[in-house]
């Protein structure tokens, strides 16, 4: 198991799964949480500046989450108690369906709640990436993270 101790600052992790986007897929995420027309109709989606069926941008998210989390279930487990949110969210360029995504994640900070010394604090920098290496999203989590030994001081 790993735990707070274990992260160094500057690890970074790649996903060891890709995900495939698909045409029904964005449809019927979009269905369901962004019914946009651009995510619904290729006919609407052709004349906007995406030219075609995209993914919405919180799909794009949901895709990322899972490959981060089946990321985590293949490597040594981590203690992890969830996360208090996100700092930043971008998305940088349209997803489509055959698309094939992949995250990449950087441990940028980490420190011990002062109020809860059983608990580390974590932010991560997420960069997800299409088929052709292009950049397609970009996010700051924060995340926490059971502490080994709560007693110590050590950082």
């Amino acid at each position: 198991m790993r735990y707070y101790e274990d992260l160094v600052i500057g690890t970074v992790t790649k996903s060891e799964r890709t995900y495939e986007v698909t045409r029904e897929e964005v449809i019927d995420f979009a269905s369901k949480y962004d019914p946009q027309a651009f995510h619904l109709d290729d006919e609407a989606a052709a004349k906007t500046h995406f030219g075609r069926l995209s993914a919405s941008g919180w799909h794009t998210a949901a895709m990322t989450m899972r490959m981060m989390v089946e990321g985590w279930q293949t490597q040594e487990p981590t203690a992890g108690l969830g996360s208090p949110g996100v700092d930043e969210l971008r998305w940088k360029k349209p997803v489509y369906p055959g698309d094939t995504l992949r995250v990449e994640s950087k441990l940028i900070f980490k420190r011990r709640m002062k109020s809860r010394p059983e608990i580390g604090l974590m932010k991560t920098e997420q960069t997800v990436y299409n088929q052709n290496d292009e950049i397609v999203m970009t996010m700051v989590s924060n995340g926490m993270i059971q502490v080994r030994n709560p007693e110590s001081d050590a950082e």
